[in-house]
């Protein structure tokens, strides 16, 4: 059997660098009940936990592996505003009080972040350099300026760099120009979702990793959770497994998500010279290319370079080769640095490009689908669905009817046509 992206965890820089220790969590007393139970120990599960304990609700966090094992221990840690429309667009999509409440709370989600880094201590490198948009052609240049206009009205100090400026900030040649956003920064992801579950255990919340859910069912207006320790009673339950879902639990949410890997790898510490010259500012970077390159420096000097990977579990060793040549293209200096670190994770995709919550049954609140930005969004999903949960607050973005993909069965084929196209869209120009 060929390498997994699920076992790619423990060869990831970040895995190797936590700050935060694993946590160990408690034993298992036989039977619980609790006002709320999580299944899910990354970013949204943990947040949820927080904002619950936080708010004198009983709970209990319930992983399948250990504390940020799926995408929330293998992103890029890149902590990014706003989601995949822009304020205009989420105005036209929901209306003007809706669309403008989405805009502001999905634009404030790295003040969350960072505000509950400093509020728990938790150690994970936070940097907040800020996150530039480069754009790949001169028509998508063109929506990038746009995009940064429209936060600039709504009162964000957005900066505009041209291409000689953005070569000298990023240390790439080539791209046609840019923004800046200030919101945004970088974070050693791994240990900030490991801070998040010690502050959640702090406030009193019971996590128990190591424990997967076998089984949910609603029975005398209470749920019922079967482990293989034993059973859990809850008046609600909160899930936040995003791309690493099945369909045991819920039915139907792991084919209302599109899964792809995305690749990162992770070079040796950067020589001084080539420190002064790429990434020197600090900043987080993301390309306007559909199938886009992700960069950014590591708190320990490093480079570590991200874009897209299989679909599946399989790792596919060509893949990170054309991710290294990439690299070296864009950045020739890297030409003879080592490599020290190659991972992957599954990224959960959805059609419409916006994360989505679900109340499949009274009681059962679920989030997802956060397209590649996950760090703010699921932490951000993590509040609302535990407000929800407990206080029955609803949040700004509507709940959606989980309903799987038509054709999810055949979303191989159709994704890597998919690829194809974006490819051809990157040719010509188009940005996202």
């Amino acid at each position: 059997m060929g390498a997994s992206s699920a076992a790619s965890f423990k060869q990831s820089l970040w895995y190797e660098t936590a700050q935060e220790p694993a946590i160990l969590g408690t034993s298992f007393p036989g039977s619980m009940d609790v006002d709320v139970a999580i299944v899910g120990g990354g970013f949204a599960g943990c947040s949820a936990a927080l904002t619950l304990a936080e708010s004198g609700a009983s709970v209990a966090l319930f992983e399948s592996q250990e504390i940020g094992f799926g995408a929330s221990g293998r992103n890029g840690g890149q902590v990014i505003p706003g989601a995949k429309y822009d304020p205009s667009e989420l105005i036209a999509k929901f209306g003007q009080e809706r669309g403008d409440a989405i805009a502001n709370a999905v634009g404030g989600a790295p003040d969350l972040v960072f505000d509950l880094i400093t509020r728990h201590d938790i150690c994970c490198s936070p940097k907040r350099a800020g996150w530039i948009q480069a754009a790949h052609a001169p028509m998508a240049l063109k929506r990038v300026l746009q995009r940064a206009e429209e936060w600039r009205q709504r009162g964000v100090d957005v900066e505009v760099l041209d291409a000689a400026t953005l070569a000298k900030r990023t240390g790439v040649h080539g791209y046609c120009g840019g923004w800046r956003d200030p919101r945004a920064g970088t974070i050693q992801p791994l240990s900030f979702v490991r801070g998040l579950a010690r502050a959640a255990i702090a406030a009193g919340a019971q996590i128990f990793p190591q424990s997967p859910v076998r089984s949910m069912k609603q029975e005398e207006g209470r749920w019922l959770l079967t482990l293989p320790q034993g059973e859990v009673r809850a008046r609600a339950v909160v899930v936040g497994t995003d791309a690493y879902s099945d369909d045991r639990l819920v039915p139907g949410l792991s084919r209302s998500l599109l899964l792809v890997q995305s690749i990162q790898l992770a070079t040796e510490v950067l020589p001084d010279e080539l420190a002064k010259r790429i990434l020197p500012g600090g900043e987080c970077i993301s390309e306007t290319r559909r199938l886009a390159f992700y960069f950014r420096r590591s708190p320990d000097g490093r480079l570590v370079f991200g874009g897209r990977g299989a679909v599946g579990d399989a790792l596919r060793p060509n893949l990170f080769d054309s991710l290294l040549g990439a690299m070296k293209r864009m950045i020739p200096e890297l030409a003879d640095i080592k490599i020290t670190h190659r991972w992957s994770g599954q990224v959960g995709l959805t059609l419409d490009g916006l994360p989505h919550i679900h109340e499949p049954a009274p009681g059962l609140f679920v989030g997802g689908g956060y397209n590649g930005r996950g760090i703010a969004l699921a932490t951000l999903m993590g509040q609302w669905l535990a407000y929800r949960a407990h206080a029955g607050t609803p949040p700004p973005l509507e709940r959606t009817k989980l309903a799987p993909i038509p054709w999810h069965a055949a979303r191989k084929p159709i994704i890597a046509a998919g690829i194809a196209w974006a490819w051809t869209q990157d040719r010509m120009g188009f940005g996202s």
